[in-house]
């Protein structure tokens, strides 16, 4: 897993794997996995999948990258504390995984709660072949 900046702004990690790494077919069979595993996390809550390719080929002046074959999100919530409005401006989190062809990605922004990066980063990783 590599982390990088974005836009010079926003911390992502990001895991590539090659479709031989892991036993998953798709994009919508590693949702599935992730959202079980949020499902199963003690104060994780699944909100939605959503599909942002078909989102963006829907939109007339949408550009998707010509590597991109299928890209969904898995959004949820790590929330255990609701200190001050500001707080909700960083949630919810979001996993994004993007088929390329050859490959899957698997990216996730750094949240400002450790538990929730060391889930994120747990479930990621579980995608690899053992």
């Amino acid at each position: 897993m590599k982390k990088t900046v974005l836009q010079e702004t926003y911390p992502v990690f990001a895991l590539e794997l090659g479709k031989g790494e892991t036993n998953f077919p798709s994009v919508d069979a590693i949702i599935d996995c992730l959202a079980v595993k949020v499902g199963e996390h003690p104060v994780a809550r699944f909100i939605a999948v959503f599909d942002h390719y078909e989102h963006t080929c829907s939109l007339a002046d949408g550009e998707i990258a010509p590597a991109v074959v299928a890209a969904k999100n898995l959004i949820f919530c790590f929330g255990t504390k609701l200190p001050n409005p500001q707080v909700l401006a960083v949630r919810p989190r979001a996993i994004g995984v993007a088929d390329m062809g050859d490959r899957f990605v698997i990216t996730f922004m750094e949240a400002p709660m450790p538990p929730a990066n060391q889930a994120m980063e747990s479930w990621v990783l579980s995608l690899r072949n053992k």
